[in-house]
């Protein structure tokens, strides 16, 4: 068998499956042809082949997302490498192990009006974790050990600590396409051994005396991965009567005293009794949060001690309130603190709980009386998704809604949180269902589709793929929010105002279509669509768009009503 004659290409092919790179999605292109080749022709690494690097760049982010492992995206020299900015800054914010790999010119042909030229090296500088300006031939009796040293290390800085992105930009030089006879090769390993992850025993202790005096403790979980060990740790502290656990719906922990609602419960607290739900001690783990509401309240009123539970040395401070960076696995130190803790007297638990069960039936009993919208939508579409299946969630309003509704027979949620951008989450959602076994449903808002519809183009969607767009005339975030909702240019400036034609873009891209239009109509298509297995499947749900501003403002103040 033939393979490319450019040695660095072979190398760096086999260092990564080495390191446990099983998949890469690949952009066509001339500068990159030899990395295709090597990629192409080794059995080491399953290959996607997509051609719009927006579209493969988001994708390579859901494959890594669902599953926890590092996966390459190969681009041309150029602007291509430009295109894969909005999808490396979501990983690097979302902590995702992307290798970047970028086929270029000599350094010598840069800024000299040859074509297909920039300034590549560096040019992700500011949203990876490190960058790497490579060769892939070899002249000097140290270029080989050089590589293998660079190309070990990238992979072990994107998984190390907060997993991220990185860069190799490969310069490449002329002619491209020539072969020789593939060999075995021996490339070097390098692995890193991990340190425990967790503070000693004299930090474990002082922290353990602080969390002790605290009569209200709360602790908020944001969007990460899931993790069994972490949801049991967090599920006996939530034992305690003086800890409250808020997760978000993308948090992906579970237990029975968690508070997956976030939103819903506090809106029907009243602003007199906040300071009785205002923590002594806050612990953060996880990403950015959703919810507005409870940043805002946490800003207000401030804890005594906040702890952030991360393993990284880059300081978050979002609520403006923080005391310790605990730089650990959060699922062993939660582990260890719940050992070293005991019950105090306290009613904050209680409080939550009361107020969560007064949030349930307001919650209930409003969207019983409500017509037609895209909350009456949610009521009906999230608790007819089918168990064991996997969430991907837009940006946006979908996101939000999301948020009002529990959905503990998922097996996971995700939603591109990482810089909140509503680019490239169909692609996000069909990259994540290509490597996972389960359902993959995915909502979105229909400017959002729009943007990413070429995410339906990819021939590798599988049939457990499923899309669902709320067609609500666009933009329906900003008809809701302060700072747009009185703005006299939000209809012509911040709304779509225009069908977006999803049917016609199923029959484009292969997809089987339902649409659903009310109540009566969703209690028929939901069945047939959740059951759908043949082929992908979209589904258009269309609701008012003016309605659907006037009640959510309305849920929130339910409890006034």
């Amino acid at each position: 068998m033939k393979t490319t004659d450019k040695q660095g290409c072979n190398a760096l092919v086999e260092i990564l499956a080495k390191q446990g790179v099983k998949r890469a999605v690949l952009s066509p292109g001339s500068r990159n042809a030899p990395v295709l080749m090597a990629f192409s022709r080794s059995s080491a690494i399953e290959t996607y082949v997509v051609v719009d690097e927006r579209t493969a760049a988001f994708m390579a982010l859901g494959m890594s997302q669902r599953s926890g492992e590092p996966v390459a995206l190969v681009c041309t020299s150029g602007s291509a490498l430009l295109n894969y900015a909005p999808a490396v800054a979501e990983a690097y914010y979302q902590h995702i192990p992307l290798v970047v790999i970028s086929g270029d010119r000599p350094i010598e042909w840069i800024d000299q009006d040859d074509g297909q030229t920039l300034r590549q090296y560096g040019a992700l500088s500011h949203i990876v974790k490190r960058s790497y300006d490579l060769r892939a031939e070899w002249t000097l009796p140290t270029d080989g050990w050089y590589f293998n040293r660079c190309v070990n290390d990238a992979v072990l800085t994107a998984l190390a600590g907060e997993a991220g992105p990185v860069h190799i930009n490969l310069s490449i030089t002329e002619p491209l396409t020539g072969e020789i006879d593939a060999t075995p090769r021996h490339e070097r390993l390098v692995m890193r051994v991990p340190s425990a992850g967790l503070p000693d025993e004299e930090a474990l202790s002082s922290l353990s005396h602080e969390f002790m005096s605290a009569h209200k403790v709360l602790v908020v979980a944001a969007f990460m991965q899931p993790d069994v060990a972490l949801s049991q740790a967090l599920a006996r502290l939530a034992e305690l009567p003086q800890v409250v656990v808020l997760t978000e719906s993308i948090a992906n922990v579970q237990g029975d005293r968690f508070i997956p609602t976030i939103d819903r419960v506090y809106s029907v607290i009243d602003k007199s009794e906040w300071p009785d739900f205002a923590p002594d001690l806050l612990v953060t783990l996880g990403g950015s949060l959703v919810s507005r509401m409870i940043k805002a309240f946490l800003r207000q009123h401030k804890p005594l001690a906040h702890w952030r539970i991360s393993q990284g040395d880059h300081v978050v401070d979002t609520l403006q309130a923080l005391t310790r960076h605990i730089d650990a696995s959060p699922a062993r130190f939660l582990d260890a603190i719940v050992r070293r803790v005991a019950p105090v007297e306290s009613d904050f638990s209680t409080r939550w709980h009361d107020k969560e069960q007064l949030a349930t039936r307001l919650h209930d009993d409003y969207i019983a009386r409500i017509g037609w919208c895209d909350l009456k939508a949610f009521s009906l579409i999230l608790p007819a998704i089918p168990g064991g299946t996997a969430l991907q969630l837009s940006n946006g309003t979908t996101v939000r809604y999301a948020q009002l509704f529990d959905t503990p027979q998922v097996s996971r949620s995700d939603c591109n949180r990482g810089v909140c951008g509503i680019d490239g989450s169909t692609s996000t959602a069909a990259g994540a269902a290509c490597v996972g076994d389960e359902p993959t449903v995915f909502i979105t808002g229909d400017m959002s589709f729009s943007y990413d519809v070429n995410g339906l183009s990819v021939a590798c969607l599988p049939p457990r793929f499923k899309a669902i767009v709320m067609c609500n005339g666009g933009g329906g975030i900003f008809r809701f929010i302060k700072p747009t909702a009185g703005l006299p240019e939000l209809e012509r400036c911040f709304e779509v105002h225009r069908e977006i034609p999803v049917e016609k873009y199923a029959d484009l891209f292969g997809l089987r279509y339902f649409e659903i239009h009310d109540e009566a109509s969703a209690a028929e298509v939901l069945p047939r669509f959740f059951a759908e297995n043949e082929r992908p499947a979209i589904l258009a749900v269309h609701t008012p768009n003016v309605y659907n501003a006037e009640v959510l403002r309305g849920y929130f103040r339910r409890a006034r009503q």
